[in-house]
């Protein structure tokens, strides 16, 4: 077993994409059958303690099969109205087969506009981290009923590597009608060979994916390689695996050569302050007391709001603020929990006087330690 395969044994939380043509069976409808075996190996990874998120195709083609279409509506209205008509019979498949393992699940439907919009980014974020921590499988989607070309994300690849980097999940696998990623197209080139491992950001692999979809879905192989390098962003790993292999999440969590891995250059917590690190924009200033100075310099270290002198800009929760010493020197920085006003209210205080004194609390935390990079 490889060390990279191995990680996949040791990580803690998974995004797992399915596709279309795997979940309607190309088309024939909801293939009842494979959902219930992968949530039944979905079922065994959580009771090993694996944190796991679901992004789920198949609401369209599901449609397509009730509304009795034989060809993917071309209007985009026809195409809302059957996500419409499919997303009903998609979430009761899966609420069937969760509750048969004793396992709640939650519907969340996103659109790029809820990414792209900071303060709906950091709701969706708590929402789904919070459902996580109560033992629930969300399953997301992208809301195509209200989806318009100017926002939608075009194939549910990208949407489950912006869930990635989203939930900050180590890994994303997606499940797709092809064994894995081939160095050329296995319909039609019989030498074409499985690739094992490469790295996500291999100029090679663009040639390799080729432009071909599948005539239920919106991607491709290429789609699937943009989505590696998406979630690689963060440092997550992706897996392109074919969902027809017999127990093939278990087998990968494992550590099993099963499918590509396609791993990020960098480690997660690296790529996370290294993103911080360089985001040149900050919004505002928190000046710290000599105390909170000493425990950030440590390291691993969250910032509270007693350790907090002053706060000077107009900031919104999640955005980028610098830390300043007394004398005026930064030492760090990073994303702050509250917005600048609630932020005054707070500064100076302990953090179990937050929900008394502002009605609600966000965080303990000020800034979280993995939101802030020492400069």
């Amino acid at each position: 077993m490889s060390k990279r395969r191995q990680s996949l044994a040791q990580s803690k939380r998974w995004v797992v994409k399915i596709g279309s043509a795997l979940l309607t069976d190309d088309g024939k409808g909801l293939a009842r059958d494979l959902i219930a075996g992968w949530v039944a190996q979905l079922a065994t990874l959580r009771a090993e303690g694996l944190e796991l998120v679901l992004v789920s195709s198949g609401s369209v083609a599901e449609g397509m099969t009730r509304l009795g279409l034989t060809q993917r509506p071309k209007h985009l209205n026809e195409l809302q109205a059957a996500a419409a008509v499919g997303q009903m019979g998609l979430v009761q498949a899966y609420e069937t087969c969760f509750q048969s393992h004793g396992l709640n699940t939650a519907q969340v439907l996103l659109t790029h506009d809820d990414l792209s919009d900071r303060k709906r980014y950091l709701n969706a974020r708590s929402t789904i981290n919070t459902l996580i921590g109560f033992g629930a499988i969300p399953i997301i989607n992208e809301n195509d009923t209200v989806a318009t070309d100017e926002i939608c994300f075009g194939d549910n690849d990208t949407l489950g590597a912006l869930v990635a980097n989203l939930v900050d999940a180590d890994g994303l696998v997606i499940l797709t009608d092809q064994d894995g990623m081939f160095d050329g197209d296995p319909r039609n080139n019989p030498e074409a060979k499985l690739l094992s491992e490469v790295s996500a950001v291999d100029d090679g692999l663009d040639a390799m994916a080729g432009a071909r979809s599948g005539s239920l879905g919106r991607g491709g192989m290429v789609t699937k390689v943009r989505a590696a390098r998406l979630a690689s962003r963060s440092g997550a790993f992706t897996v392109i695996a074919g969902g027809r292999i017999d127990s093939v999440l278990t087998r990968l969590r494992a550590g099993e050569n099963v499918g590509t891995l396609l791993y990020a250059d960098t480690s997660r917590q690296m790529a996370r302050k290294q993103w911080l690190a360089g985001h040149l924009q900050t919004r505002g200033k928190l000046v710290l007391d000599d105390g909170a100075v000493a425990v950030l310099q440590r390291g691993g270290k969250s910032l509270l709001p007693i350790g907090v002198v002053s706060v000077s800009g107009d900031f919104r929760r999640g955005e980028m603020v610098e830390f300043l010493n007394c004398a005026g020197r930064e030492i760090a920085r990073g994303l702050v929990n509250y917005d600048s006003l609630d932020a005054q209210k707070i500064i100076g205080r302990s953090s179990d006087e937050i929900l008394t004194i502002l009605g609600f609390s966000h965080e303990e935390e000020l800034v979280h330690r993995d939101n802030l990079v020492l400069t």
